[in-house]
């Protein structure tokens, strides 16, 4: 294992490229976002704990991670929307699901000024668990 002498992340690869991050724990990136996102994003947190319960929370690529084996899904606060980020696959599998929101490949965002669908979240990840099994 090597640890980055900047930040303290550690990696497998010696030397591995990567963003330096300030934030280390899911619980300083909720706390140093604005004050009404935050029960939006510990909201989606529970969720995903709920839905993947043997992940480990961490932060990778400056956002809240879940990981088990693999990242599962990221979730990160923005101006207008909170941004998921459960991989190119899922928004595919869950299309009919996601009309109405903005996606890309890899990418859902659920807007602020509307509820966020915590049984589409739950359903993503524990898709993303069993992709993973198959594997």
């Amino acid at each position: 294992m090597w640890k980055c002498p900047k930040c303290g992340q550690e990696f497998k690869s010696v030397e591995q490229n990567h963003f330096c991050v300030k934030k280390n724990s899911i619980d300083e990136y909720i706390a140093e976002q604005a004050e009404a996102v935050r029960p939006l994003l510990q909201g989606i947190r529970e969720t995903i704990r709920a839905a993947a319960p043997e992940a480990v929370e961490k932060i990778s690529w400056r956002m809240p991670t879940f990981w088990q084996d693999e990242n599962l899904i990221h979730f990160a606060a923005f101006k207008k929307h909170i941004g998921i980020y459960p991989g190119g696959e899922a928004t595919a599998e869950f299309a009919e699901r996601l009309v109405g929101y903005k996606t890309s490949k890899g990418a859902i965002q659920l807007p602020l000024d509307k509820p966020i669908d915590h049984e589409l979240i739950t359903d993503i990840v524990r898709w993303r668990i069993k992709r993973k099994v198959k594997r």
